[in-house]
């Protein structure tokens, strides 16, 4: 189902990408660009055009290309070359139809776009950052610090970070580096420097538990948005350690702070949703995940996340990195699963008209501009 009122008001909707990283500028060889279709690694023999998100791109974003649906991989990356990143990156940006854009600049193993370079590819968008507070953490560590003054010195260099121009939201990656099963209480100042005379030690990124726990309240502290990796992700997840409901003491604990903004949350959507339902501070996406399945999976993954979670309480996002196909992707599955669900309601009069066009404007734009205080327009 691609029609009616409710596809039609999504697919004029600019979006607000709240999670998202830049796109790489530099031409792409087959191997590179395969190797960022996915979240796993490349194995010898199998193509990673061959999963839900490769045949994706082939169907959804060829055309885009001037190509079939369905063309071949060779044909689409010949014609991705042809055409040279900046022009495969405008087309594929412009497409997403996306107002805004809020970019964690923290994880960039190759040389990617920065936000403004984004926002100017995708035409008349604005983009904003969000400072990784882990790559905040380990910068301190590299320029030097004593365990005893570790505490201060992160906390100050924060407290810079978020204070640059268009910083609008901090992010954890606590998922990688010791799942959420943690002690949800602040640590001491005690704990804080026995902990760091530890990791500064043996050096290496931040997966010192208390520290990470002490990163997570210094978010509290900061008053930004958090947003937190939970579910799905490479194979640096141990998945069975972020399900989010492993944060339920420490939520109970943080009420009345922060908005906190579980990102991705897949296959977690409904403890997700669950947490979203009884916390005030609570909010989801499951970006990442749409482009992964495709849009065929798309309203299936929403439809879980918002059996139970308040309408005010769904954000979108691309979690596009690398590829600016995943751009496309993302927006096109996120607009149509959702104008599935929420017209089938209508259909079945479990949902008036009227709502269903608000909740779609709330879900795509309205709920992150609230979270974020973004003006409205840009």
């Amino acid at each position: 189902m691609t029609g009616g009122p409710i596809h039609e008001a999504l697919a004029e909707l600019e979006l607000v990408d709240h999670h998202c990283h830049g796109v790489v500028t530099d031409p792409l060889d087959r191997p590179a660009f395969e190797a960022l279709l996915t979240e796993g690694g490349r194995w010898p023999g199998v193509s990673t055009f061959d999963t839900p998100a490769g045949v994706a791109v082939r169907r959804h974003c060829a055309p885009l290309l001037d190509l079939e649906h369905h063309t071949p991989a060779d044909l689409y990356l010949a014609r991705r070359a042809e055409l040279g990143p900046q022009e495969v990156n405008r087309r594929f940006l412009r497409a997403a139809r996306t107002a805004v854009f809020c970019v964690d600049t923290g994880f960039a193993p190759h040389r990617v776009s920065t936000p403004a370079e984004l926002a100017e590819t995708a035409g008349s968008a604005v983009a904003h950052q969000v400072v990784r507070l882990e790559s905040v953490a380990e910068a301190v560590a590299a320029r030097g610090v004593e365990a005893d003054g570790y505490a201060d010195a992160f906390r100050a260099a924060a407290l810079d970070a978020v204070r640059r121009p268009g910083v609008v939201a901090v992010k954890s990656v606590a998922a990688y580096r010791t799942g959420f099963d943690l002690d949800p209480a602040r640590p001491s100042e005690t704990d804080v420097t026995r902990a760091a005379r530890h990791w500064l030690a043996r050096g290496g990124r931040l997966d010192e538990p208390v520290l990470v726990r002490h990163l997570l309240w210094t978010a509290v502290d900061l008053g930004l948005p958090l947003q937190l990796h939970t579910g799905f992700g490479d194979n640096d997840i141990r998945l069975h350690r972020v399900d989010p409901t492993h944060l339920t003491d420490w939520l109970h604990l943080t009420a009345g702070t922060i908005p906190v903004l579980l990102l991705h949350c897949w296959p977690y959507q409904r403890q997700a949703a669950y947490l979203a339902a009884v916390f005030e501070q609570v909010y989801l996406d499951v970006g990442l995940t749409l482009h992964q399945v495709g849009p065929p999976r798309a309203r299936a993954v929403l439809e879980e996340a918002l059996e139970i979670t308040p309408f005010r309480k769904l954000l979108y996002s691309s979690d596009a990195y690398g590829v600016a196909e995943f751009y496309r992707l993302g927006a096109l599955a996120f607009r149509r699963g959702l104008g599935d669900l929420l017209q089938d309601r209508v259909d079945a009069d479990e949902l008036g008209l009227p709502d269903a066009l608000r909740l779609a404007r709330w879900a795509g734009a309205d709920n992150a501009r609230r979270v974020y205080r973004l003006p409205d327009g840009h």
